[in-house]
């Protein structure tokens, strides 16, 4: 699948383990905070997509070709089944640099989500 994905829906991007993207951002000065996985929520998020495409094949068609309709189709769900599985994960991190010690963030998950709220 990673082939597939590499020669015609993201060529030359790289996905970096998430222990390096936090290794380089401690290195830069930033504080790991939190990190959650969204691999259920990327699932989800993937079928739904597939179901909007699908949705809307014509347009999609229309503007593209089939061939690019159907690749991404294709990536969509093998994405998907991927994220399922647990072959593909995906994770939200949240970094902060300190001013004087202090991180500038809520305490808590909760306080976020009530800050933004």
């Amino acid at each position: 699948f990673g082939e597939f994905i590499s020669r015609y829906v993201f060529p030359e991007a790289e996905v970096v383990p998430i222990h390096e993207t936090l290794a380089a951002a401690e290195r830069s000065g930033f504080e790991v905070r939190d990190v959650e996985s969204l691999r259920e929520h990327y699932y989800l998020t993937l079928r739904h997509w597939g179901r909007r495409l699908d949705a809307q094949r014509e347009k999609a068609v229309a503007v593209t070709d089939e061939r690019t309709y159907r690749t991404w189709r294709l990536y969509l769900a093998g994405a998907a089944h991927q994220f399922k599985t647990g072959r593909l994960n995906v994770h939200q991190a949240v970094l902060s640099k300190p001013v004087n010690g202090q991180s500038q963030l809520p305490l808590t998950r909760s306080d976020w989500y009530d800050e933004a709220g």
